[in-house]
């Protein structure tokens, strides 16, 4: 496989972004990630590891890192080929072992040099909102949309388009 998930959010940024566009991606999110992702960071809170120090914070349970979290914006900023230049996250409420999380990102924003603005919102199964961000980019211009294009037809022929 030439190139890794394409898919319908590939399709609409290669036929061009606009104001309105909306995306949505869901994930659920483990202990196992974010152990993953505390090595990585090498973030050890203990809120993240350590359930004596969850209760004592009046937490229910081991919590996610909140920029693991955040990060599901990637699926759909990799997808339209997003050059992100700000993001501004606001985290509401915390992320449990095991929860599935809904992120929806709607372009606010497409000049004609393809800057652009977007709002995400981040809810749990419950529907209930854990996270708002707010991010400016760059979308794709008339030659990165052919690439994109181009990339799509290669990975088609192959049977990868998802």
């Amino acid at each position: 496989m030439k190139y890794r998930f394409m898919s319908e959010i590939r399709k609409k940024a290669a036929a061009g972004l606009k104001s309105g566009d909306t995306f949505t991606v869901k994930r659920k999110f483990t202990k196992k990630e974010t152990e993953s992702f505390g090595d990585i960071t090498k973030d050890y809170n203990p809120v993240h590891y350590d359930m004596r120090f969850t209760e004592a914070k009046k937490l229910k349970g081991l919590i996610c890192h909140g920029l693991l979290v955040a990060s599901l914006i990637t699926e759909i900023g990799g997808q339209i080929g997003w050059l992100a230049s700000g993001m501004d996250f606001r985290f509401k409420k915390p992320v449990y072992f095991g929860d599935t999380i809904t992120c929806s990102f709607t372009l606010t924003e497409v000049n004609e040099r393809g800057k652009a603005k977007g709002e995400a919102v981040y809810s749990n199964q419950d529907g209930i909102v854990v996270l708002e961000a707010v991010l400016s980019g760059i979308v794709p211009g008339s030659k990165e949309k052919q690439v994109l294009k181009t990339m799509m037809e290669e990975d088609d022929k192959a049977g990868n388009i998802r």
